[in-house]
């Protein structure tokens, strides 16, 4: 489908997709303001906003500057929106945010480490003892690292995507005249930690940037020049791989061409401290070729991503209490996996239950005498992935294992290949990359033969084969033996491999009939409402931006439905208008776990639908990936799902509320309220049921 052709006028309005990104990275960023969160946990906040911004501007502002460098005339038809008063928006807003996080990191976090017995310098060493130590770590630690650049010919060295440099104002005397010159020198946090631990004294903990330690020695990196300014800089460069619509040639091998020239790709943002002097910010500007839009002021410290990696020395005091990951008891009592799966489906919730029952069922699976056929897609999988080994062991046991690896995943695209390599190598059979396509799908299919008959088992889920984000992402996964669903399974893998779209009664598969299925849904509860039946909708999602589905939801609205979305980032629907979206409401949770599962409820007169899959209601995922989204027929599993929605929609602690500005509106509790955090209430209701 042509995302850009020329549409018709519009009839609701939608709220941009950069700018609602914005409004959701600013949640993160009030998650670090609360004096109520764990010390840790607010700079574990910090630490997220950073990264999601910087990915940001290496992607979705890089896009929107490409979008500017076209002609006019041929952008004009093609888009919903004015991209230089967006990019303009965007500067405007990012300006905001970065000016809020430099106040709650040096009034909101420094106070309240030093409170706690941890300083982390920020003005000039006083102690002796931190100035010897220093001193011998520069020496013995830092300095072979070092690569000091003197531009006496005015030409700036390369800088590296997202890396961390200082840009230094020196004078020497030659000729007893003294001339000016400038530098730029790395600092080596890709090789070192970017906080280093100083001696405690009077039982104060004690840690320094590793940019500091480089400042607290710069005499001994430029002998003979004397330096009268330092400054940090960090350059954005556009990482977008823009191929989704790669349609012919060997898509692996275009996509590693791709990778090499990733940390080369044009400026998307020139970050430097504020008090840089205006020469030196003329001079590199020129010389590394930036517009005055690619200039953004910043602190003294840039890629403040890298606090993820600040020690704390009273662990586990100042971070959230450790919700340790439940066991299922009834899973555990059967001798296999197989055996539980056999007599009813199993849902399970990550990461408050285990997910070693996902490495359990593959485990089994591998040396499993019955077992002769295993498959699976593969869209984001951990570095060490035990999965992954798993499914080499099963091919080197004699089974045919079909791994179809996604080499389009954003950012993840050279570990997938990696483990491509590793599995093929081992008699795994690799499908890669549909043309034009991203399989987004989070499916497996394992089947058994005994006495000459199959009998196949499936594990469907909402998040990636991925043990490593599985204990911070939320998300749901089935195991079921459903012949109903199993079957369709089947068809969808042989849509993989060959292309022929399966027929489907159950699954909802995006390329085949998800958007069909979800419209006809909605359009159902419209129906029943105008029957005065029982009619609304529940929908969680990562984002929603497909206008198809937003107009659709709108429409319902209109006739009464009552929806209720549950919306962690993106949010291009406009709720709370009259005329549109009076009946719809958007919550957004940001807590200790990363909201990500998808799912989708729908009144039915009274039979309640519950469907759960990896889609999101983008443009991206609806049009452009293979998505699967499946029913849950157990009643006890759905009151399961409903249950967590309903926590998270009555949740007063980290929720808010989207308003037609798309500002986040915390809840205000009332006086006889009882507090509802959704994630620990999900936790002690699993853990209850697991009893």
């Amino acid at each position: 489908m042509d995302e850009i052709a020329e549409k018709p006028e519009k009839v609701f309005s939608y709220y941009n997709r950069d700018l609602s990104w914005l409004s959701f990275n600013y949640r993160v960023l009030m998650e670090a303001a609360d004096p109520e969160v764990p010390l840790y946990e607010r700079i574990k906040f910090l630490a997220i906003f950073s990264s999601n911004l910087d990915e940001f501007f290496r992607v979705r502002v890089a896009s929107l500057r490409s979008i500017l460098k076209l002609p006019k005339k041929k952008i004009k038809k093609k888009l919903d929106f004015k991209p230089k008063a967006v990019f303009h928006a965007i500067q405007e807003t990012v300006g905001q945010h970065q000016r809020e996080f430099g106040v709650i990191f040096r009034d909101g976090i420094l106070p309240v480490l030093k409170e706690n017995g941890i300083v982390l310098y920020q003005d000039a060493i006083t102690s002796e003892t931190h100035k010897q130590f220093i001193r011998k770590y520069f020496k013995n630690r830092v300095l072979a690292f070092l690569q000091p650049v003197v531009l006496s010919k005015n030409k700036v060295p390369f800088l590296n995507n997202r890396e961390l440099y200082f840009a230094l104002e020196l004078t020497y005397l030659k000729n007893q005249e003294a001339e000016k010159s400038f530098a730029i020198l790395n600092i080596p946090s890709d090789h070192l930690p970017r906080f280093i631990q100083l001696p405690a004294i009077n039982g104060i903990h004690y840690y320094i940037f590793l940019d500091d330690i480089i400042r607290e020695n710069l005499d001994l990196i430029f002998p003979g020049y004397e330096v009268n300014g330092c400054y940090s800089i960090k350059i954005n460069r556009d990482a977008d791989l823009l191929i989704n619509d790669e349609f012919s040639g060997d898509l692996v091998d275009k996509i590693k061409k791709h990778l090499s020239k990733r940390n080369i790709g044009v400026p998307s943002r020139f970050l430097f401290d504020l008090n840089m002097p205006e020469g030196l910010q003329q001079f590199l500007k020129e010389n590394l070729e930036l517009s005055d839009e690619d200039m953004v002021p910043g602190g003294k410290y840039h890629n403040f991503n890298d606090l993820l990696g600040l020690p704390n020395p009273q662990k586990p005091a100042l971070e959230n209490l450790k919700l340790n990951s439940l066991d299922l008891k009834e899973l555990d009592d059967h001798k296999t996996f197989f055996e539980a799966i056999l007599k009813k489906d199993y849902l399970l919730h990550f990461p408050y239950q285990s997910y070693d029952y996902v490495l359990q069922f593959f485990n089994e699976a591998a040396i499993d005498p019955y077992v002769s056929k295993i498959q699976l897609t593969v869209y984001r999988i951990a570095a060490n992935s035990f999965i992954a080994n798993a499914l080499i062991s099963a091919a080197k046991n004699g089974k045919d294992v079909t791994v179809f690896v996604e080499v389009k995943a954003r950012f993840d695209e050279a570990n997938n290949l990696k483990w491509a390599r590793l599995m093929e190598e081992a008699g795994v059979k690799i499908m890669y990359s549909i043309p034009g396509l991203k399989v987004h799908a989070k499916i497996a299919l394992i089947t058994r033969e005994i006495a000459g008959e199959e009998q196949e088992f499936a594990f469907l889920g909402t998040g990636n084969f991925n043990e490593s984000t599985a204990k911070i992402y939320a998300d749901h996964g089935l195991f079921t033996s459903n012949a109903a669903l199993t079957k369709e399974l089947r068809g969808v893998f042989h849509f993989l491999n060959n292309g022929e779209k399966p027929q489907l009664s159950h699954l909802l598969v995006a390329q085949v009939n998800l958007q069909e299925s979800f419209l006809e849904l909605i359009d159902n509860e419209i129906r029943l409402k105008a029957s005065g039946l029982e009619a609304f909708i529940k929908i969680k999602l990562n984002n929603l931006e497909d206008e198809v589905m937003i107009d659709k939801l709108y429409e319902a609205s209109n006739a009464g439905v009552k929806i209720d979305l549950i919306v962690r980032g993106i949010c291009c629907l406009v709720p709370g208008v009259e005329n549109q979206g009076e009946n719809i409401t958007v919550t957004r949770v940001v807590d200790q776990f990363l909201e990500h599962a998808r799912a989708f409820v729908f009144g039915n007169g009274g039979e309640t639908k519950v469907i759960l899959g990896s889609s999101d209601w983008m443009k991206r995922n609806l049009y452009h990936r293979v998505e699967v989204c499946y029913p849950i027929f157990n009643e006890a599993l759905k009151a399961e799902i409903l249950q967590i929605l309903d926590f998270q929609l009555q949740d007063n602690s980290k929720a808010v509320t989207l308003n037609a500005e798309q500002e986040n509106c915390k809840k205000q509790r009332q006086p006889l309220e009882k507090e509802c955090r959704s994630q620990v209430a999900i936790y002690h209701y699993l853990k209850e049921k697991s009893h």
